[in-house]
């Protein structure tokens, strides 16, 4: 085994990390320092503390990282309306690049030559970390245990627990958790009866929501403003970024908007079935498709769209350092010079829809469109040509084949 002299550890202060933490000093008997990152998961993080200070853990970091990450990071990829396999808001997905940077901005500072994480061999994340420390310091090596260790199954973990005296957290049933994953962003739930895809998801899975079911009988009308792209306020008033998806987290949690139930295609080869929450950015998501509907020349639209599923696997697939994300990224970030402006949106039983958008960069004229007279000189002989123009290759394919 290679020798190494100073690990950090990406530590949730979970049952998992904890036992990585553990078997890390065990096995490599150098100094672990862990780093918690503060992402908005609505956890009391003092736990993860108190965890590591009970395994003699000397350097602690629990570093506040939400502006940045909804700023940085949640927010470019709203700019693309990123969805990954149509659907997936990629909340677990845009946050591993951030941890995998400021793993290694701690790692340099305090002079360690590893990095560690708790991604299993089977899942994404272990290939997001490790393609961003490979983009950001190759020098590092990494370390993950779950493709070093003999432990091979949940209950196996739970034993090696329960042998060196780590504390098992349980849920409201008094069993084990599921596999949950939490930030500013999202809630992802996976494992248990969900690895059956033909089992319906059981109401206590849903962390974030309520069901639509049960969600007001009223409608919520918000507008949301907008800035080059990026959401600035809600009803009017000025928001931090962090702030600002707290705010809607909110008002689509209180309106059951967000939840998909999901079989997704891992970039390692296999499918997973998952529970995803994104109650503020199903929001913003609409909002900002509402405001380029005004603002955004028809080709241009076009080609976001186009390149956005490229855009969203990139993401996935742990490329967020890569350079063909960030040629991709100036693209769009360009597009979004005069996407500018409010749009409103109805908050009812699930849904986020938009019912009107207004913009001081608007291409929309009411004038030009118009079924009454209008103003603007616009000649509809011109249509015939246009017609005639792109009717002529169908004219031709039709006479070469009998029609």
């Amino acid at each position: 085994m290679t020798k190494i002299e100073k690990i950090v550890l990406s530590y949730s202060g979970g049952l998992d990390t904890s036992i990585i933490l553990k078997w890390l000093q065990e096995t490599y008997g150098c100094e672990v320092v862990t780093f918690t990152a503060d992402l908005g998961q609505g956890e009391e993080l003092e736990p993860a503390r108190a965890n590591a200070e009970m395994v003699g853990v000397k350097d602690i970091r629990i570093v506040d990282l939400r502006e940045e990450f909804v700023s940085d990071f949640v927010f470019p990829m709203l700019r693309a309306n990123a969805l990954y396999e149509g659907q997936y808001l990629l909340g677990s997905s845009i946050a591993r690049p951030l941890i995998a940077k400021h793993l290694v901005g701690i790692a340099r500072e305090v002079g360690a030559d590893a990095v560690a994480h708790g991604a299993t061999g089977k899942g994404n994340d272990q290939i997001r970390f490790e393609l961003a420390v490979n983009a950001l310091d190759p020098s590092i090596k990494v370390i993950a245990p779950w493709r070093q260790w003999n432990i091979r199954s949940r209950t196996q973990l739970l034993d090696y627990a329960e042998k060196h005296r780590i504390p098992v957290p349980s849920d409201k049933r008094g069993e084990a958790p599921f596999s949950i994953d939490a930030n500013l962003l999202h809630t992802s739930t996976e494992g248990k009866i969900l690895e059956n895809p033909a089992e319906v998801a059981p109401d206590h899975v849903y962390q974030r929501t309520v069901d639509p079911v049960d969600a007001p009988d009223t409608p919520e009308i918000i507008t949301i403003g907008f800035e080059r792209g990026d959401p600035v306020s809600v009803n009017g008033k000025s928001m931090t970024p962090a702030a600002l998806l707290t705010e809607l987290n909110g008002l689509g949690s209180r309106h059951g908007i967000g939840r998909l139930d999901l079989v997704e295609n891992r970039f390692i080869g296999m499918k997973s079935r998952g529970i995803y929450e994104t109650p503020g950015g199903t929001i913003l998501l609409s909002a900002h498709r509402g405001i380029e509907s005004i603002t955004l020349d028809r080709a241009a639209a076009h080609l976001k769209d186009e390149i956005m599923p490229r855009y969203a696997e990139m993401i996935y697939n742990g490329f967020w350092f890569a350079p063909e994300r960030e040629m991709l990224q100036a693209l769009i970030d360009h597009s979004q010079a005069f996407v500018s402006g409010e749009v409103t949106l109805r908050l009812y039983k699930g849904s986020a829809s938009v019912i009107s958008r207004a913009s001081p960069c608007s291409l929309y004229s009411a004038d030009l469109v118009t079924f009454e007279e209008s103003t603007i000189a616009f000649d509809h002989h011109d249509a015939e040509g246009f017609i005639r123009l792109n009717g002529l290759r169908l004219r031709s394919w039709a006479a070469r084949n009998g029609r």
